[in-house]
């Protein structure tokens, strides 16, 4: 039997998904601050993608990145639907879209989980 990597899978996207919804507040906080770009993460499965390999360490006491660390290094400016001329490019109604493809994202996650548990439940009773 091979191992369910599932549950693996969806800390990776709850870790991808905190670090987004971070900037997105970030984006948020700095909506009038002149020259701001808005950022955001890469495409989560970009992310998984280019994540395959982990950093090898010659010491033990060598630290390394977290996830979210490892995420929000992979973040970059994005083009706004519009750029003021004090040069700030966040769209207020863009990072809201944002918000609210993270909340569905959570929600799935969780369902998903649900279902997962309760077909485990059911297979453990029989």
């Amino acid at each position: 039997m091979e191992p369910v990597h599932l549950f693996n899978l969806i800390d990776h996207q709850r870790s991808w998904l905190s670090t987004r919804q971070s900037l997105v507040a970030q984006n948020i906080a700095n909506s009038d601050t002149p020259g701001y770009r808005a950022r955001d993460v890469m495409p989560f499965a970009r992310v998984m993608e280019s994540s395959a390999l982990e950093m090898a360490g010659s010491n033990p006491l060598h630290m390394h990145p977290s996830q979210s660390e490892a995420y929000a290094a992979a973040t970059k400016p994005t083009d706004g639907w519009e750029t003021t001329h004090s040069g700030n490019s966040v769209s207020p109604e863009l990072e809201m879209i944002k918000e609210g493809e993270i909340r569905g994202a959570y929600t799935l996650d969780t369902n998903i989980l649900r279902s997962f548990h309760n077909m485990w439940l059911s297979a453990v009773r029989s």
